[in-house]
């Protein structure tokens, strides 16, 4: 684990309880309990962040697919005409 430190946390006593029941149920210390509250609260923060990145995304691309979409559309329409068009010379 590496190099500890020691701090000074201020809890509200009830909170404090539920932290002391949860770890008695693990069979863990406060300190023990608190570092991986701490962990588990970091990684979800990460995900988060991530999860937020990836929507933005999402959005921003959502908007250049749609413009691709209608430009290829509009390509395959003008494509469409020229060609009965030309098959109307034919006839």
């Amino acid at each position: 684990m590496g190099e500890t430190k020691r701090i000074l946390v201020s809890l509200p006593e009830s909170l404090l309880e539920e932290v002391d029941i949860l770890a008695a149920m693990e069979n863990r210390n406060r300190s023990e309990f608190i570092r991986e509250a701490m962990r588990l609260y970091i990684r979800e923060r990460k995900k988060m962040k991530i999860r937020e990145s990836m929507k933005k995304g999402y959005l921003e691309m959502g908007t250049i697919n749609a413009e691709l979409a209608e430009m290829s559309l509009t390509a395959e329409n003008e494509c469409f005409l020229r060609y009965e068009r030309k098959l109307k010379k034919c006839d």
